[in-house]
């Protein structure tokens, strides 16, 4: 009657780096329907197994009968506990994905703004070295004008 359960499925320790592309977009929806999937399977075990718990548990005369629907009893309320257990493990399951797909994007936003930021200094850099030449081309005009002026040859043959 066990018809799923267990941590069959593999970890969900996904999340590389790879952007939003088709194939990984499928293998999320496939993975969320298998998860899905799981879950109903699971909770449908779990209330098929406590409805048959409770019609066994119905106290009969005969010692024969009585001592199946204990066995019947205990069998039912160890699929319970497996298909729970089954549960557990896709709650630990679906926090190991969260949080390694998480620092996966964070990783991935981190590398972008370095990528970024890096294409900025460059910019940067660019624009101080064009306005050093500029301003030292300006300079030199300057001087020349200054040095060639008639105002400064006046100034030095004034005592």
């Amino acid at each position: 009657m066990n018809k799923g359960g267990g941590a069959a499925s593999g970890g969900g320790l996904g999340g590389g780096g790879s952007g939003p592309t088709a194939a990984a977009a499928a293998a999320a929806a496939q993975k969320q329907k298998a998860l899905l999937q799981r879950v109903e399977t699971d909770i449908a075990n779990i209330v098929d197994n406590f409805s048959s718990l409770v019609n066994v548990s119905r106290v009969n005369d005969p010692p024969v009968r009585n001592s199946q629907e204990a066995f019947m009893m205990e069998m039912r309320a160890a699929r319970m506990v497996q298909a729970a257990d089954s549960l557990l493990k896709l709650v630990s399951e679906l926090k190991q994905t969260a949080i390694f797909s998480g620092f996966a994007s964070l990783n991935d936003h981190v590398e972008q703004r370095i990528v970024e930021f890096n294409q900025q200094a460059e910019k940067t850099d660019q624009m101080l070295a064009r306005i050093g030449e500029e301003a030292a081309a300006s300079l030199k005009e300057l001087e020349s004008h200054y040095y060639s002026s008639a105002l400064r040859t006046s100034e030095n043959l004034q005592p």
